[in-house]
């Protein structure tokens, strides 16, 4: 038995637990990746040339939170339907990786040409994820739709900061 499906007296809390889980471990991966983003603000991210379409800094926060919040609920929702060892679980916990890593590319090692191919692969690992959580769940896939959105802006966004700073 797992932390996931393990019981508890007050049922309500019981059926919370899960989803707090989810939520809590997706945020945690958010979370760890700042510590590759924030030092790097100030001083390199700043000190390239933006596209004209870059958000100011105070978007992300927000974006990502929310983003976050969406993508736990949908693999929640999957996991109660598919279970831990499913394929959709698995492309789920392997696309938060890709996730992840863009942060550790990108603003860590200041390798922007190869974060746009890890992003890129990240774009296509979350398309396959919402297509896969689709299939079990359609909120699920509703859920991972604004993801989807946003990373395949970020890799407009990407490139772009790879073309303007060679």
């Amino acid at each position: 038995m797992s932390f996931l499906d393990s019981t508890d007296d007050d049922p309500k809390r019981a059926s919370r637990r899960p989803l707090l889980f989810f939520i809590l471990v997706t945020s945690a991966v958010g979370a760890s990746a700042s510590i590759f983003t924030e030092p790097n603000i100030a001083g390199w991210y700043a000190g390239l040339v933006h596209p004209s379409f870059a958000p100011p800094n105070w978007v992300f926060a927000p974006v990502w939170t929310t983003l976050y919040v969406l993508m736990a609920v949908a693999a929640w929702r999957v996991w109660r339907i598919a279970g831990t060892k499913s394929l959709e679980i698995g492309a789920y916990v392997l696309q938060l990786t890709f996730n992840f890593a863009w942060s550790a590319i990108f603003f860590a090692a200041h390798q922007i040409g190869l974060a746009l191919v890890e992003i890129s692969v990240l774009a296509a690992l979350i398309l396959a994820t919402t297509i896969l959580f689709w299939r079990r769940d359609r909120l699920a896939g509703w859920l991972f739709l604004p993801y989807l959105a946003w990373t395949s802006f970020a890799t407009a966004l990407n490139y772009a900061f790879w073309t303007l700073n060679p």
